[in-house]
């Protein structure tokens, strides 16, 4: 148990480092990391509320990864081996492209009522239900192994597509709910890597699982093969969540969770919380900025078997496992990144140097792709993805820091709905390019838009409202004689004041 603080009455000394637990309590903020120990005069103070680190937090990010990843592999297991099912339903490549960004077309109408469904019935029902339609996605896909079930095998995948949205948000919500604030970012990094891998074994399995055979009933039991294993593994992970998976600990693990349970539900409005995020001007620079990137990447990770069989004929194994070093190399990265934040707070400085090394890793890719040496691509892939990808949990976390004190799922949600919209369009405009001009000129117009991007991320104003709250609440926490100074000045800021302070 790892308690930072519990309820009680009475007159107490607080060291420096309870007085900024304390500043947190009175203005809805983490844990500060001061070991300053020096005693203070005696005064009477508000108590701390007790929080609690439960080791379940880890088999609730385990499993919420485990469904987001089985989910990310239905996504890409038609698009990595596209060339494959365009022969098997005789479909042209916008069709089949249209399998993968079905994904980001569901995402943009459905965030908004889900995001309420998130903030009105909680965690664990959207989690139950989007594994849910995952399961029944995965289901309906089993029955289409057949030339002339297109129509159906894109409605399963439909489906599948329903549950992503009640995924791409979840992770800095579950880190917030469950995690200390010394751990937040390496949990949010965590659970998007459950994302990731699945996109990594969407990269490498189908390639696998479905060789480019040409006798049609052989290829037809290869695919049905992919679809009953994706289907099975989807059931386990629904069971496990609908038996395990729970909304939130008893104790919370932060004050600034302790106080958020405090609020009551009157108090908060969904449609003036949507508001104000669309009034915060460095909060929308960042909307459109994690649009370009997150879109860029998956206009890459859609397109990929295209561009490599386009100078790599026959390659189709290892068009797969160039996107399995793509996600792989960003999952490390997404990790590093999340550690990083959790040790340095460098929310802006971290979000423009990483953008900045994938616009040149993007160069990079571009102008190699063409040397004729998969090795090299293997390299300058590997590059791209760590940044590219490592991108993503930095994205959600500076987002918090813009937004606080809004619910993370809002802020989370509106994110991913930019990088749908730019999905979409970066997915149909490098095909198009790609089919006229070649692949050079597809990279070309990618890199164009991460420059956009690493210029508007420049522009974010590092308006942290966690860390400047909390140097505020120290600061007047204490006098300049080492007393404290009178709480209940700066104090009488309640929960009920909390949401208007955003306006």
């Amino acid at each position: 148990m790892d308690s930072v603080g519990k309820a009680g009455d009475g007159d107490w000394c607080p060291t420096r480092k309870e007085r900024t637990s304390f500043g947190e309590y009175n203005y809805h903020l983490p844990l500060g990391d001061s070991s300053d120990t020096n005693d203070l005069d005696t005064a009477q103070l508000f108590p701390l509320m007790e929080t609690k680190l439960y080791k379940r937090r880890w088999v609730m990010l385990f499993i919420f990864s485990a469904y987001s990843m089985s989910n990310a592999f239905m996504w890409l297991q038609y698009g990595i081996i596209s060339n494959i099912f365009m022969r098997f339903y005789n479909i042209d490549t916008l069709a089949i492209d249209w399998l993968s960004m079905i994904y980001f077309l569901t995402y943009i109408p459905l965030i908004l009522p889900v995001m309420w469904l998130l903030d009105n019935r909680g965690l664990r029902d959207v989690v139950v239900v989007g594994s849910a339609f995952n399961c029944i996605g995965a289901w309906i896909k089993t029955s289409t192994a057949d030339p002339t079930m297109f129509a159906m095998t894109f409605f399963g995948q439909f489906v599948c597509s329903v549950a992503t949205v009640y995924i791409l948000g979840i992770p800095s919500r579950l880190a917030s709910l469950w995690f200390g604030q010394q751990e937040v970012s390496t949990a949010c990094a965590i659970g998007v890597l459950g994302n990731q891998m699945g996109i990594a074994i969407g990269f490498l399995i189908p390639p696998i699982l479905v060789p480019n055979v040409d006798d049609m009933n052989e290829l037809a039991y290869h695919i049905r093969v992919m679809f009953y294993i994706s289907a099975g593994v989807a059931t386990f992970i629904f069971i496990l969540v609908v038996i395990v998976f729970q909304e939130k600990p008893e104790i919370p693990p932060t004050q600034a969770q302790a106080q958020a349970r405090s609020i009551p539900p009157d108090e908060y409005s969904y449609t003036a919380s949507i508001l104000r995020l669309l009034r915060n001007k460095p909060f929308m620079l960042l909307v459109v900025s994690y649009g370009l990137n997150v879109g860029c990447f998956y206009a890459v990770s859609t397109l990929l078997n295209r561009m490599i069989i386009e100078h790599y004929p026959g390659e189709e194994v290892n068009a797969g496992r160039i996107g399995l070093t793509i996600v792989i190399a960003g999952m490390v990265g997404s990790l590093i990144c999340g550690i990083w934040l959790d040790k340095t707070k460098t929310y802006k400085q971290t979000t423009l140097v990483v953008y900045l090394l994938s616009l040149i890793g993007m160069l990079v890719y571009a102008f190699t792709l063409n040397l004729g040496y998969l090795w090299v691509v293997f390299v300058t892939a590997g590059v791209l993805g760590f940044f590219m990808t490592g991108y993503l949990p930095l994205g959600f976390e500076f987002a918090v820091e813009l937004t606080y004190p809004e619910s993370e799922g809002t802020s989370s949600g509106l994110l991913n709905c930019s990088a749908q919209i730019f999905g979409i369009i970066f997915t149909i405009s490098q095909g198009k390019i790609i089919d006229k001009w070649g692949t050079l000129a597809g990279n070309v117009f990618l890199c164009i838009f991460l420059l956009i991007g690493t210029v508007m991320t420049g522009f974010i104003k590092s308006d942290l409202r966690r860390q400047k709250a909390n140097e505020q609440a120290e600061v007047q926490a204490v006098s300049p004689t080492g007393s404290v100074s009178s709480v209940q000045d700066y104090g009488a800021t309640s929960c009920s004041g909390l949401w208007q302070r955003q306006s």
